[in-house]
């Protein structure tokens, strides 16, 4: 998995670590709504979620970010969980979950929710495998083959990074899992101006 995190640079939010309230967690966090946008659990627990393009309802009950933390928080089987989220509670959103061994993708914005089979899927501000993510795909696939790393992904998502003052990639974090099994993920964060800052890593 990788991913770029687009977000108002003025919301505030804490970079990826195992938090105090939940140590099994590893994600950022958004301070504002105490969610996160990606994390994974020491039990081999991963959910990330992105906004639908233009779905913010300022009536909404719940935060997106809640979403992948409470998915995290828990032992609900993916299949479990998407199906019995209340839709209607959030903006538009896409949501990944997976335990380590189903991987289901859902979104308010399509229909049911959908298991994934092993492969390789794009995700942005519509939904799973919309035509503007099929050159970042394609670019993917070639990068993870014959094995995939966190610095050349890195360098992927760098081509789609977005530099602005106001709202621009806050940050870019590699998930890694093989089968051992064994758990590496890397966050690397950004300042407004694009300045490339710290970089964390977590093996476990």
């Amino acid at each position: 998995m990788a991913a770029n995190r687009d977000e108002f640079h003025g919301r505030p939010a804490a970079a990826a670590s195992f938090w105090s309230d939940w140590p099994g967690i590893l994600a950022g966090r958004d301070l504002q709504a105490r969610g996160t946008w990606m994390g994974v659990s020491r039990s081999g627990r991963f959910a990330a979620v992105t906004n639908y393009r233009g779905a913010r309802e300022p009536s909404a009950a719940e935060s997106r970010g809640a979403l992948v933390a409470r998915f995290l928080e828990t032992a609900t089987a993916p299949a479990a969980y998407v199906r019995a989220i209340e839709a209607n509670a959030y903006s538009g959103f896409n949501l990944l979950v997976a335990d380590g061994r189903e991987l289901w993708w859902m979104s308010n914005r399509a229909g049911a929710p959908r298991q994934l089979e092993p492969g390789v899927y794009g995700l942005a501000n519509l939904l799973l495998d919309s035509p503007d993510v099929e050159a970042n795909k394609a670019r993917f696939a070639a990068v993870i083959d014959p094995a995939p790393a966190i610095e050349p992904l890195f360098t992927l998502l760098a081509e789609a990074r977005i530099v602005n003052p106001e709202y621009g990639t806050r940050c870019s974090t590699v998930l890694l899992r093989s089968k051992e099994p064994r758990t590496r993920y890397a966050e690397r964060s950004f300042s407004p101006d694009g300045t490339e800052q710290e970089t964390v890593q977590f093996e476990f």
